[in-house]
């Protein structure tokens, strides 16, 4: 198998998002499930109608401020899709690696308050 199709590691997480196709008015709403550097699961509603090569926009928030990424429809089916992002620069990489290290901090904050917990509990 070559490496390239070797997925990268996912964080899962429930990110409320929005979304457009490219040149597109119109919004639509959904939830990031999982995210890579590479890529992600987008859930979102049938009446989205995203088919493989599709290309978006995908609008979320993290820590107040709003964030923006381009990414191409890899695969669809009724409940989602996968997203391969596309990004123009290092910035864009960056938002992701961000996105992904403030989900991981929030799981651990939790971790640790529970240890704690815990700990006085027992």
């Amino acid at each position: 198998m070559d490496s390239n199709n070797i997925p990268a590691p996912r964080t899962q997480l429930l990110l409320p998002v929005s979304f457009k196709k490219n040149y597109s008015r119109e919004n639509s709403k959904g939830n990031l499930r999982n995210i890579s550097l590479t890529g992600a699961f987008l859930e979102h509603e049938v009446s989205s109608s995203l088919k493989p090569n599709d290309k978006l926009v995908v609008f979320f928030e993290v820590a107040g401020r709003e964030r923006k990424i381009q990414a191409t429809v890899v695969w669809a089916n009724s409940v989602g899709c996968g997203l391969k992002f596309m990004p123009v620069n290092n910035r864009d990489v960056q938002i992701v690696d961000d996105l992904i290290y403030f989900v991981e901090a929030q799981r651990s904050d939790r971790r640790d308050v529970f240890d704690k917990i815990l700990k006085k509990v027992g």
